[in-house]
C-alpha cells in the first residue's frame, strides 16, 4: 500500500479519496475549507493537513481534484504549494477539468523538480465518484502513468492513457463536447413530445432502444420530465469547461459551433438562476422559452 496525499474534497473529491482509504492506503488529505478536511477524517480515517505541502510531504502519490486552473496552480505551486513538499520521484495526479495550457505549465514544473505529472480528468459525476465507476482519461509519460494506473483503479471504471502530457485534458474536452450535444437534443425532444401532446415517458421508452439511445436519455429523462434539476454536474462548471473547448479549438483551428450555441444556451440558464442545476436544464430553459 502506498502513502497518499488527495488535495481537494469536493462532490468528487471527497468519495475518491474514501475509495484509497478503503482500499487500505496511508492517506492524507487537504481541504481549502478545513472543516471538510475533519469531517472526512473522521468519516473515513486516515489524517488531514493544514497546507498542500504538509500533506505532499513524504507521499508516494498526489492526488488532486479542485476547481480550476487557478485552483490547481494554488495548490501545486508556492512556498505551500504541493510540489514543495514532494520527493524527487514521486508522482502528481491531476484528476481537475483544466486547460491544457495549465497542465503544459506544471508538467514543466513537476519535471524540474524531478516529479512526475499526470493529467487525468474524469468523466461520470458525483454518482460515478461515489460508486467508484469513474472513466479517467489520462495523459503523461509512460512510466508514470504505469505507477499511477494501480493507484487510480479503486474509483475506476476504465482508466486509459491516451497519450502524452495534456492528451488527457484534450480528451475530457472531447467529452463535454459531446455531452453538450446530446444533452441539448435531448432537451428538444422532451420538448417537442410536450408541446406535441406526447407521454415524454412513452417516448422515451421507445426511442431510447434505437439509434437515439444515450446515456443522458437513460439516466436523465425522467428527472427532466419531473422538473428535478438539483444533482448531477453544476451548469456553473460546464460553462468553465465549455470555455476551455472554446479557447483551445480558437488555437487548434477546430470548428465547435454547436459547442458555442449550447455554452450560450447555459448562459441563458444561469440568467434564470441556475447556475447550481444540472446540466439537463437545458429542457428547462426551452420550456421558460414557452
Amino acid at each position: 500500500m502506498a502513502k497518499l496525499a488527495f488535495l481537494g474534497l469536493g462532490v468528487m473529491g471527497a468519495p475518491m479519496a474514501g475509495h484509497l482509504q478503503k482500499a487500505g492506503h496511508d492517506v492524507t488529505v487537504y481541504n481549502r475549507t478545513a472543516s471538510k478536511a475533519q469531517d472526512w477524517v473522521s468519516t473515513c480515517g486516515g489524517a488531514m493537513a493544514k497546507t498542500p505541502r504538509e500533506a505532499a510531504e513524504g507521499a508516494d502519490f498526489v492526488m488532486a481534484c479542485v476547481g480550476n486552473d487557478d485552483d490547481l496552480r494554488s495548490v501545486c505551486l508556492g512556498d505551500d504549494g504541493a510540489f514543495a513538499g514532494m520527493q524527487s520521484g514521486s508522482v502528481f495526479v491531476d484528476h481537475t477539468t483544466v486547460s491544457a495550457a495549465v497542465t503544459a505549465e506544471l508538467y514543466e514544473a513537476a519535471d524540474a523538480l524531478k516529479i512526475s505529472f499526470v493529467d487525468a480528468p474524469v468523466s461520470g459525476g458525483q454518482a460515478g465518484a461515489e460508486n467508484g465507476a469513474l472513466s479517467i482519461m489520462c495523459g503523461g509519460d509512460d512510466s508514470a502513468y504505469a505507477r499511477a494506473e494501480p493507484i487510480i483503479q479503486p474509483y475506476a471504471k476504465l482508466c486509459r492513457r491516451i497519450g502524452g502530457s495534456g492528451a488527457g485534458q484534450m480528451t475530457k474536452m472531447a467529452n463535454q463536447i459531446a455531452i453538450a450535444g446530446l444533452v441539448q437534443g435531448l432537451s428538444e425532444a422532451l420538448h417537442f413530445a410536450e408541446k406535441a401532446g406526447l407521454d415524454g415517458r412513452a417516448v422515451v421508452e421507445v426511442i431510447s432502444q434505437g439509434a437515439a439511445g444515450s446515456w443522458q436519455m437513460s439516466n436523465r429523462y425522467e428527472t427532466m420530465l419531473d422538473d428535478h434539476f438539483e444533482h448531477g454536474f453544476a451548469v456553473d462548471w460546464m460553462r468553465k469547461d465549455l470555455g476551455i473547448c472554446l479557447d483551445t479549438a480558437d488555437a487548434n483551428g477546430a470548428s465547435l459551433p454547436v459547442t458555442a450555441l449550447v455554452d450560450q444556451f447555459y448562459k441563458d440558464v444561469q440568467k434564470m438562476g441556475g447556475g447550481r442545476w444540472d446540466t439537463s436544464s437545458l429542457f428547462k430553459r426551452l420550456q421558460a422559452m414557452g
